[in-house]
């Protein structure tokens, strides 16, 4: 059976294209216009929404709710104190990512957690004798991103708590009569927001917060816009970055926090001894320096894409549809005898840079800010290269995304 999400007896209408795609079992707009470069402008340049309802949600309660945390999570859960959020993974006994999601702190002992994937039989499996209730509450509540430079004027006039709120901070609101959580939370790498609220209130709230954001060039926006939005952020992605190690068939589409580019979630674990799922594995890794790849971005030279193209007869594509597949990369161009060095997994044409740009996963050797890789395509049928730079990410990362009011 095909579900739909809260918001959407009221997003349906906005939908001139019809088009959706299918996230755990829901309805999920790809687009809401002809063009997905507009609701990717909207955010961009001015406000955004995005319904993500399809997240699933599991609160934790009681005593022992922060302990159970702190020992399968990667992150530190006792660091986040109440009235803050922290985005964290959790991993295999191998140290092997699953999953990712956010953690959201009401209080000492009230968590909820959102997830992209089903996670209640884990939980519940490393629950053991511990006091803590967890429920899976993913029904029972919408979540919609308000995201952009306006987000916070647009939200402020519905409620003035969210001038207060900093990077990952979280608050209790009402919106009209509706309570909500709204958190400094997002996606796209800009400045944003995510409206919590139960099932029951979503379409007010979200009438609310169109109604608010009609002066500011609000649009709703669909996977197509937000696809390039968090690549641009440098945002990696399940199943395109990488693949839950409970269900990936090889070591070869497994990776480690630190491969993935979120060994800045690790430090500190080397000393400060916390036991937690993976962990021991984690340590080892770090201690040995045994990590097989670098997550890293790729910038194209824009002057060679160029001539491969126009000495093709083509005109250079500026597309901001992703790739949607793996590129390799490789040590020199092609047919010189150059050899594999990584792989390139998301990669598209940023309107706001005006470069074309990628994440990828490189050998250690090849990792550096700078180096000289050649990103595999075809052209005219022929399997050709062109000159690409390592980069570090976020390409795109204004400073209102994380500055005070």
């Amino acid at each position: 059976m095909i579900r739909t999400t809260p918001f959407h007896p009221r997003l349906s209408e906005l939908n001139s294209q019809g088009l959706y795609t299918h996230w755990q079992g829901h309805l999920s707009a790809l687009r809401y216009t002809h063009a997905p470069k507009h609701e990717y402008f909207a955010v961009r340049n001015s406000v955004g929404v995005f319904d993500t309802s399809p997240l699933f949600k599991y609160r934790l309660t009681g005593p022992d709710a922060e302990r159970l945390l702190a020992g399968v999570m990667v992150r530190d859960i006792r660091t986040c104190r109440p009235g803050t959020a922290q985005y964290t993974l959790w991993c295999d006994d191998r140290g092997f990512v699953m999953e990712d999601g956010v953690v959201f702190r009401h209080a000492a002992d009230d968590f909820l957690l959102t997830a992209a994937r089903p996670n209640l039989g884990w939980l519940e499996e490393h629950r053991g004798r511990l006091r803590v209730e967890i429920e899976d509450v993913s029904d029972h509540h919408g979540i919609l991103a308000v995201q952009g430079p306006r987000s916070r004027t647009v939200l402020g006039e519905l409620a003035p708590e969210v001038d207060e709120l900093g990077f990952f901070d979280l608050t209790p609101a009402k919106i009209g009569s509706a309570p909500v959580s709204i958190s400094r939370t997002g996606y796209t790498g800009d400045l944003g927001f995510e409206i919590t609220v139960g099932a029951d209130d979503a379409v007010a709230v979200l009438d609310a917060v169109l109604d608010a954001g009609r002066d500011h060039g609000l649009r709703p926006f669909g996977e197509e816009a937000l696809m390039t939005l968090r690549i641009e952020a440098g945002l990696p992605l399940v199943d395109v970055e990488w693949h839950n190690s409970r269900v990936a068939m090889t070591d070869h589409q497994r990776v480690t926090p630190r491969e993935l580019g979120m060994g800045w979630m690790l430090r500190g674990v080397r000393e400060d001894g916390r036991a937690f799922v993976g962990g021991a594995a984690i340590r080892r890794e770090l201690a040995e320096d045994t990590s097989r790849w670098r997550t890293v971005g790729i910038v194209v030279d824009w002057a060679d894409w160029d001539r491969l193209h126009r000495d093709a007869g083509l005109f250079p594509p500026k597309d901001e549809h992703p790739w949607s597949y793996e590129a390799m990369l490789l040590d020199g161009p092609v047919g010189t005898g150059a050899v594999e060095v990584g792989y390139c997994t998301s990669f598209v044409y940023s309107p706001v840079l005006q470069r074309h740009v990628g994440l990828a996963r490189v050998v250690p050797g090849h990792a550096a800010t700078g180096t000289e890789v050649h990103l595999e395509l075809a052209v005219n049928h022929h399997n050709t290269s062109v000159r690409a730079q390592v980069a570090r990410t976020p390409f795109f990362d204004p400073s209102r995304k994380t500055a005070r009011a």
